[in-house]
């Protein structure tokens, strides 16, 4: 079992993917703040579930369910699309135009997973952003394996589709 003594060296490993996950989900910054704090909160409270499981799954996993948890009381739709995973460019090498179209093609990409449907936008986050095994991420997502591999096809589909009419309409 995890002791309490290590659950802070937890949160300082963790907690800045968890809160890139539930931001993602939320698309707002105070909720994903409350929603990180709720996750070592439960985290904390049921140190005795724990099953000498992967850390950080599980910990996805009690961040998922707090997420829905809040989504349950709110009752209302997430659909926005922000630059949550954005990454700064190394900017070492590279002119300011070759900068200023890599973060434009970040952010469209993002435009398109906040598109997606919900369980596909989770089923990509979690297994290429977050790079999750398939079983990890359908765990996380509390679903078979075999629904989460057909959530990525689609999610990817779809992301395809978006790039080649963006391709078309660019000519």
């Amino acid at each position: 079992m995890m002791k309490r003594s290590t659950l802070e060296s937890v949160y300082r490993k963790y907690m800045p993917d968890l809160y890139r996950y539930l931001r993602t989900l939320c698309g707002d910054d105070a909720a994903a703040e409350d929603l990180v704090q709720e996750t070592f909160y439960r985290a904390y409270l049921h140190l005795e579930n724990y099953r000498d499981e992967k850390v950080k799954p599980w910990l996805f996993r009690v961040a998922y369910n707090a997420f829905i948890d809040m989504k349950r009381k709110e009752r209302r739709s997430i659909a926005s699309a922000d630059d949550f995973f954005h990454r700064l460019p190394d900017d070492a090498g590279k002119g300011p135009e070759s900068v200023l179209i890599q973060k434009e093609s970040h952010n469209l990409l993002m435009a398109w997973i906040a598109k997606l449907p919900e369980l596909q936008k989770q089923a990509l986050v979690l297994y290429d952003l977050h790079h999750f095994s398939y079983q990890e991420s359908a765990d996380i997502m509390g679903i078979t394996l075999s629904y989460f591999k057909i959530l990525l096809f689609r999610a990817r589909q779809q992301l395809r589709k978006a790039k080649e009419r963006n391709e078309h309409d660019d000519r």
